[in-house]
Formats: C-alpha cells, sequence, structure tokens
C-alpha cells in the first residue's frame, strides 16, 4: 500500500535501468537449432517444439539442411515407412503416411509433420519421397466436354 501511495503521490523512486544487454534482437540464431540426436524422444520433441516457428529446429538431410516442424511424442508400435538417413541419428528416420518419425536414443519415437528445405519450400513430411513429382490432370472425355461448354 504504501509503494501504491508514494506512486499516486509522485514520490516513488527512480532508478533507471542500464543500457548493457538491452537488445531487440531475437535471442535465439538458427545457427543455435541444430538437434542433437544423442539424447531421447522426450528432449527430441521438446527440443523441435521449442524452436517452433522460430528459428525452427534443424538437422542435415542429403547435403541440405532440413527444418523440422509440428513435432509430437509417438507412443505406439513403429509404423511400416521408407527409411530415410539423418546425419548424426543412431538409426534412420522413417517416412510414414503421417509424416517423419524419428528416434530418440532410449528407442523412442517423435512424429514430425512438416519440413521446409534451405530454399524456403515447406511440405508435410509424409510426402519427403515425392517433393519433387508432379501429376498433370487428366480429364474424362466428359469432362473435357464440360469445359469446352463452360468456356
Amino acid at each position: 500500500v504504501e509503494a501504491v501511495h508514494l506512486i499516486a503521490d509522485g514520490k516513488a523512486p527512480r532508478i533507471p535501468q542500464t543500457e548493457e544487454g538491452a537488445t531487440y534482437e531475437g535471442i535465439q540464431k538458427k545457427e543455435n537449432a541444430e538437434i542433437s540426436w544423442d539424447q531421447p524422444a522426450a528432449a527430441l520433441h521438446n527440443w523441435i517444439r521449442g524452436h517452433d516457428k522460430v528459428p525452427g529446429a534443424w538437422t542435415t538431410i542429403d547435403g541440405q539442411m532440413v527444418t523440422f516442424y509440428g513435432s509430437s511424442l509417438l507412443d505406439a508400435s513403429a509404423p511400416a515407412g521408407q527409411e530415410l538417413a539423418i546425419k548424426g541419428a543412431s538409426r534412420p528416420g522413417l517416412v510414414t503416411k503421417n509424416g517423419l518419425v524419428v528416434f530418440g536414443n532410449d528407442g523412442k519415437m517423435v512424429l514430425v509433420r512438416n519440413l521446409q528445405f534451405e530454399d524456403g519450400k515447406m511440405i508435410p513430411a509424409s510426402k519427403y519421397f515425392s517433393a519433387g513429382e508432379t501429376t498433370a490432370l487428366e480429364l474424362t472425355e466428359e469432362e473435357k466436354k464440360m469445359a469446352e461448354d463452360i468456356r
């Protein structure tokens, strides 16, 4: 109560803060967000989740920096998927229909839903091996006629 009265009366002491250490620059930097694979799955999940969205936890896959987004702990048996070698990981990840499954040093799993490449392109992790594929839309004869009528 005394402090409130001092403020109300304009008599509260004013102690200026130093400028030392003051910054608007982000504390986290991308180079400090690399994933260290020698830790349990819970720690990997917390690291990925803690860096989601900025600056983004990353690792090296096929010689390029890949950033992981949207992780969750996976408490089940290892799902079927295509193996993906990850630099520094004790065992390869698995690209599954739900995303990329990575393993902690305790054998437990983390599911990563989205990946972003160095060029800024973001894809669902489940589409890692089909990311470069493009498919053309093919119309049936009936659809071609309808398209012509609409035109």
